[in-house]
């Protein structure tokens, strides 16, 4: 589970390359220099420091119908006891892919990809109910991915 967040100050020039690869991933770090006035071993070293300080991960976004995955749910979860310890707990389930503490009438909000419907059950009834502090669940199951952005850019 990651930290408590800090804020972290960016030059101008960080904030750039960010967008530049949030708008293209795979652009090289030539282009990117072009862009933003650096040379390639520059942003190369700039992309480096910004991906070991944590703030930047560049990954490989798939569409998970494609890979066969037809079911995706956000399940919110109602809890007893240290909800960061079950969060925790939670997060090592492979199959859940995003974990978060909230506040609100759930606890806990988790995401999950699933080849099927008994997928998802399975998951439901041997990855969360078995835990004896969780107490409720509501499935809410995707219909449509309508949209799904990561290029918030660093405002």
């Amino acid at each position: 589970m990651s930290e408590p967040a800090t804020t972290t100050t960016l030059d101008g020039t960080a904030k750039q390359i960010i967008e530049e690869l949030q708008a293209d991933g795979r652009a090289s770090y030539a282009s990117i220099g072009k862009a933003v006035g650096l040379s390639e071993a520059a942003v190369r070293n700039r992309v480096q420091k910004l991906g070991d300080s944590g703030l930047l991960q560049i990954v490989a976004v798939t569409d998970p119908l494609k890979l066969g995955f037809s079911r995706q749910a956000l399940i919110g979860i109602r809890c007893t006891g240290n909800t960061e310890a079950l969060a925790e707990q939670l997060a090592i389930c492979a199959e859940i892919d995003y974990v978060v503490l909230t506040a609100g009438s759930f606890d806990i909000l988790i995401e999950v990809v699933c080849e099927d419907d008994d997928h998802l059950l399975r998951i439901l009834n041997h990855n969360v109910r078995t835990h004896p502090e969780v107490t409720a669940t509501e499935t809410l199951v995707y219909l449509k991915l309508v949209k799904q952005q990561y290029n918030w850019g660093t405002r």
